[in-house]
């Protein structure tokens, strides 16, 4: 195998990997500490991208169309947490299943009444549409280097957050006791709404900055939520760090497994997270 053509594909997982992290450490934030199984992930990443592709159109450019396109998630975001999710906290997880995959369905005939169900392409930005030669036939595209970048830049400040501030702190100690927090006199139900709100935007967010590299679709979150929740399984549930960790992995078995074992392509990551499970089963960062 070619040694240019592999690193290629490494660089493909990593960038992959900090993208499944972007998305993937809002569900383990949402679940870890709020407790609630939100299957409607996946579909704010859709929600994302499609906002992605109207707003870049609509604004001339998809860095205008983020700009716009992120307070209008973090809005849903409140929304559905104040609305619906509030009411459900101190019932059965099964309640909590049935109320996002409601949301699932809500969100995807609206994505099919607004956009239809055509396949649509977001233009790459022009200041970031170039290449860089690796070899005279081989170029690595520049966007790809800039999302990279971009995802690596909010881990590390996600992790600022979570570990050296006082917001962190307190999202920290409600997830250890939040009868506790609240017992100090902390409003834990504006902090959940925060970090609901910081989860539905991250999701977004992701779509948003995805949506040049695969197009956009109906249901394509679907398989974007089924991947974060291999991620948050194998990282630990609640765990940024084991995120971090789990999205790397599975960003880089999803790309190089179909090259390196093509027969193995479609059920590589579910052998890894069982492997995984099977010496952790409570994951790496539990």
């Amino acid at each position: 195998m070619d040694p240019l053509f592999l690193l290629i594909q490494v660089m493909n997982g990593v960038q992959y990997g900090l993208l499944l992290f972007l998305v993937s450490s809002g569900l383990t934030l949402v679940f870890g500490i709020m407790g609630v199984i939100n299957l409607a992930h996946g579909a704010m990443y859709m929600v994302g991208a499609y906002l992605a592709y109207f707003l870049a159109e609509l604004t001339g450019g998809l860095f205008s169309g983020i700009l716009v396109g992120l307070p209008v998630m973090l809005v849903l975001g409140v929304l559905i947490e104040r609305f619906l999710i509030d009411k459900i906290y101190n019932r059965d997880h099964l309640y909590q299943v049935l109320l996002t995959f409601g949301l699932i369905l809500i969100l995807n005939d609206m994505q099919s009444i607004l956009w239809g169900n055509d396949t649509h392409g977001v233009a790459v930005p022009e200041l970031l549409s170039g290449s860089i030669p690796l070899t005279e036939t081989l170029n690595y595209p520049v966007y790809r280097l800039a999302v990279s970048g971009i995802c690596l830049v909010l881990a590390i400040g996600l992790y600022v957050v979570i570990q050296r501030t006082r917001l962190g702190m307190v999202i920290r100690a409600g997830a250890s006791n939040r009868e506790m927090v609240e017992a100090l006199g902390i409003n834990i139900r504006t902090l959940f709404t925060i970090i609901f709100a910081a989860g539905v935007a991250m999701a977004g967010f992701g779509g948003m900055i995805s949506a040049p590299l695969s197009s956009v679709y109906p249901g394509m979150g679907d398989n974007i939520l089924i991947i974060c929740l291999v991620v948050v399984v194998i990282g630990g549930i609640g765990s940024i760090k084991g995120a971090f960790l789990g999205a790397m992995i599975i960003g880089l078995v999803s790309t190089l497994g179909p090259v390196l074992f093509p027969a193995l392509a479609s059920v590589v990551v579910y052998l890894v997270m069982a492997l995984v499970l099977l010496w952790k089963p409570r994951g790496l960062f539990a």
